[in-house]
């Protein structure tokens, strides 16, 4: 079975983090999304908030993935996943130069663990998280990057 992890902070989850994981769907059999918790991030949602909000978009796909939270290396965490791909997005160039260092490192440390690059979508590249969430705290119209589900809880938390 080839099962992938998909790592990230999904704080807020993103269009094109619902993009990348519904093609990495056609790559393996299983995906865990790893929501990575960094002591160094002030993060929005709790880690329940964001699996919530992650798993009501993903309804037609759950028999599919999982979702686990770790604190530690992501190549540690894909392993304890029994994951054989780490899938990751890129939107430019810098987001490669800094994702190819780290598959060269990761896969140093777990050569059995392969990484797998997925660009995102022109029209969605330039999304990321910490711009939502910039525009989302001065009020802005957020609904063109999230789904409405989580526009709304963004609008509540904020």
């Amino acid at each position: 079975m080839r099962k992938g992890f998909y790592p990230g902070s999904f704080d807020p989850p993103t269009f094109g983090h619902f993009d990348i994981i519904r093609r990495s769907l056609a790559l393996v059999d299983r995906l865990v999304i790893g929501i990575g918790v960094s002591p160094t991030k002030q993060a929005i949602f709790s880690v329940d908030e964001r699996i919530e909000m992650l798993l009501e978009e993903l309804s037609a796909e759950r028999d599919q993935i999982e979702t686990i939270s770790f604190d530690g290396l992501l190549v540690d965490a894909a392993t304890q996943s029994d994951a054989n791909l780490i899938i990751r997005g890129l939107r430019n160039a810098s987001d490669f130069d800094y994702e190819a260092q780290m598959s060269a490192t990761n896969s140093k440390m777990v050569p059995d663990v392969e990484t797998v690059f997925l660009a995102a979508a022109p029209e969605i590249a330039f999304i990321s998280s910490t711009q939502i969430r910039q525009i989302a705290r001065l009020k802005g119209d957020v609904s063109s990057f999230v789904p409405g589900h989580i526009s709304h809880k963004l609008k509540e938390k904020l």
